[in-house]
């Protein structure tokens, strides 16, 4: 793997989350020595996240870096997200991870793939008939964030906290959701981060699935991009789940990710 694309991947992860967290309500950014804090401070525990600034060594680095999110997350009392990169940490410190992080409450929740395309392969079958629509106002972003806690077992109430607020879906961030049978069936985010169309928020309903409903709605958006922005090299962190559609897009693995969550204090 190329040590360029695996750090593109670390700085679009947390260039997004940066630019959720800079639009939230009560969202902060903070660049500490020890690790990178991108909050949205809403109840969604993915939303609270933390980051590695580079590379760690050692097991005490990665213990430092525990202990400085969770000095930031534990007094306010939200769930709490760190994202780790498994070509960011040494074997050594990798292989003891999850017993240096349960220390801090953190238990591995969901690993993903970074991927990058530096453009789209061609579809591979006709699309389904969507009516894609761009979340412009609060319904349409209470679709998209409605379409993700569902997929992501998450309260509604939840999702549209985090989500149903008007910077996250304006100037270098677009939402869309795809109807079908006059239902939000899928949804897909963009996010110009450092000149590069981030893809964030895909999710289809159960009922939708294995129809090209996300690659539809994705190719949307990226047109989109590319007519806007001019941008035509994607990057996006993948589930297990999705990986297989990325494939076929023409997106290719660059690293992994390893997702540890803490609860809320007192649950």
């Amino acid at each position: 793997m190329s040590t360029d694309e695996i750090h593109e991947s670390n700085t679009q992860f947390h260039g997004a989350w940066r630019f959720f967290a800079q639009g939230s309500q009560a969202g902060e950014v903070l660049d500490l020595p020890e690790v990178c804090i991108a909050s949205s401070n809403v109840t969604w525990s993915m939303m609270n996240a933390a980051f590695l600034p580079s590379p760690v060594e050692t097991e005490e680095a990665l213990e430092k870096a525990a202990v400085a999110a969770a000095r930031y997350f534990v007094p306010k009392g939200r769930g709490w997200m760190l994202a780790l990169c498994e070509d960011w940490v040494a074997p050594r410190p990798l292989e003891r991870a999850e017993e240096v992080l349960a220390r801090h409450g953190l238990k591995l929740s969901m690993v993903a793939t970074g991927m990058v395309a530096e453009r789209l392969a061609p579809p591979m079958r006709p699309p389904p008939t969507l009516d894609i629509r761009h979340a412009t106002d609060s319904a349409g972003r209470c679709h998209l964030a409605d379409l993700n806690a569902r997929c992501y077992d998450m309260p509604l109430a939840v999702g549209r906290e985090a989500f149903d607020v008007p910077a996250l879906f304006s100037g270098d961030s677009k939402g869309y959701i795809g109807f079908r049978q006059d239902e939000a069936a899928s949804s897909a985010a963009v996010i110009r981060v450092d000149d590069v169309a981030y893809v964030a928020m895909v999710a289809t309903l159960p009922a939708h699935r294995q129809l090209g409903c996300a690659e539809a709605v994705m190719r949307h958006g990226l047109d989109e991009a590319r007519r806007a922005w001019g941008l035509e090299r994607t990057v996006l962190h993948a589930t297990p789940a999705g990986l297989p559609v990325y494939r076929r897009m023409g997106y290719r693995p660059v690293t992994r990710f390893r997702f540890y969550m803490a609860a809320p204090q007192g649950r």
